[in-house]
Formats: C-alpha cells, structure tokens, sequence
C-alpha cells in the first residue's frame, strides 16, 4: 500500500530544486507566431504586439514561420496564375 501522503513535501527533506527553481518563460507558441506573421504581413500589427514579439522570446519561431509563409504565399500566387492562364 502507498501512503497517501507520499508525495507531500515532508519537513525534514529539501525541496526538489526542479520544482523549486524559477521557471523559465515558455517560447510563444504557434497560434501566437502565425497571428503576428499575418498581422505584420497585412501591416495591422500593434504597436503593443509588435514590441512583445521583439523583446520576450527568441526571433527564430518569427523567422522560420515568415519564411514558410514567404514561400506559402509565393507558391499560392504561381498557381492561381497558372490556373488563371490556363483557363485562356
């Protein structure tokens, strides 16, 4: 049998210094990048969002889905001409 109050933290041990240490700020995640790659592709980025997005985390999520969308959105346009011209 397990004691329920195994996992309580009993006053004779040290906290465990994973749960004890500062946690450190998660990265931004995806439905925040993709919000800001299309507002600053529409230019209807905030002023506010615009300065988190600089300053709390690392560029490389920003830069990574800028690129994809680059591409996505490069891609997108050749086909519709495609489409376009192939209907002539």
């Amino acid at each position: 049998m397990t004691d329920k109050h195994e996992n309580e933290q009993s006053p004779d041990k040290p906290a465990d210094p994973a749960k004890s240490a500062k946690k450190v700020k998660a990265g931004p995640g995806v439905l925040k990048v993709m919000q800001s790659i299309l507002a600053g592709a529409l230019g209807v980025q905030s002023d506010k969002r615009r300065e988190e997005d600089f300053s709390s985390h690392s560029p490389w999520p920003y830069i990574i889905a800028g690129i994809l969308f680059t591409v996505g959105f490069v891609v997108t346009l050749v086909v519709v001409v495609k489409l376009v011209l192939a209907g002539q």
